[in-house]
């Protein structure tokens, strides 16, 4: 109760300091305008995250999209499930009213990895399938953002990490809304070039656009599933929440893909077969210990 009373209190904060709320994007929101920005149009024939040949995948924090092919144009669709109550289409973390989220990712013992980039994804309400952002700041921690003990090891909020940002071949829409172009969701790529050991991280970052409406993240889609992860949302600065669901209060995580070189492991050792006696090693067994009782009684005697 406590918890929900201060998420309460901060939401209720942010809504007196802005004449439309920033901290999620609910089915409510009105549209914004037309793009203006242009970046490098995606090879379509490629997976989105692999569309610049940025090499290996070495972490997938969850599913996007859970209704393939059924948008505008054969597209896929992340669909807000309303049937099950949920409303919020996305989380806020622009750039610039200081709102971030942040998720975990685990390195298993005995791993190093080195971490090229990063693609996160977002969406700004009206834009075309031309991309809009043009800036992204990331931290990578090593505890839970901005708790005690934990240390940034990676990253600032000034510099703009983007490489690139491109249409990622998905739609943000609603379970009554199928079929509707106005939140294309961009695959944006960081540059992160460091190299991390075993243990548990947490991205903390924040993007930026030209358009007036957000930019917003999509959760981590499951059908029939409320609840999909643990990702956090400051607001203004705060310290992390659970971004939850503004209506089912059910905690979302924030998909998110890592690409990079795997420097180090434990691969399982190669199985050798056990070596199997024939008849003749049978035979020079047993007079071998034949052997050895004779000489063993002989010296008891």
């Amino acid at each position: 109760m406590a918890k929900l009373i201060q998420r309460s209190a901060m939401l209720v904060a942010v809504g007196l300091m802005a004449a439309a709320p920033v901290y999620a994007q609910t089915q409510s929101e009105e549209l914004g305008s037309a793009p203006a920005a242009s970046f490098d149009a995606p090879d379509l024939n490629a997976p989105v995250w692999n569309r610049r040949g940025m090499g290996t995948i070495l972490f997938d924090n969850g599913p996007l999209v859970n209704s393939p092919g059924t948008g505008a144009g054969g597209a896929d669709e992340s669909v807000l499930q309303g049937a099950l109550g949920m409303t919020t289409l996305g989380a806020g973390h622009q750039i610039l009213n200081d709102n971030r989220i942040a998720d975990d990712f685990t390195i298993p013992p005995g791993e190093t990895w080195a971490i090229d980039e990063i693609v996160f994804f977002a969406y700004q309400t009206g834009s075309t399938t031309t991309s809009t952002i043009d800036d992204i700041r990331v931290r990578i921690w090593d505890g839970v953002p901005q708790a005690p003990g934990s240390n940034i090891v990676f990253g600032d909020l000034t510099t703009n990490v983007l490489a690139g940002s491109a249409f990622s071949n998905i739609y943000r829409v609603s379970d009554t809304t199928s079929g509707a172009t106005n939140r294309p969701i961009m695959a944006n790529r960081a540059a992160i070039n460091t190299v991390l050991n075993a243990g548990t991280y947490y991205l903390d970052w924040q993007t930026g656009g030209t358009l007036a409406s957000g930019p917003w993240a999509p959760p981590i889609t499951i059908n029939g599933q409320t609840t999909t992860g643990d990702g956090l949302q400051s607001i203004g600065g705060a310290d992390y929440l659970p971004f939850q669901d503004g209506a089912t209060f059910t905690d979302q995580g924030l998909p998110f893909v890592i690409f990079g070189t795997l420097q180090g492991g434990n691969p399982p050792p190669e199985t050798q077969p056990v070596p199997t006696l024939g008849t003749a090693g049978l035979v020079a067994l047993s007079l071998m210990l034949a052997l050895f009782a004779l000489v063993v009684l002989r010296r008891r005697v």
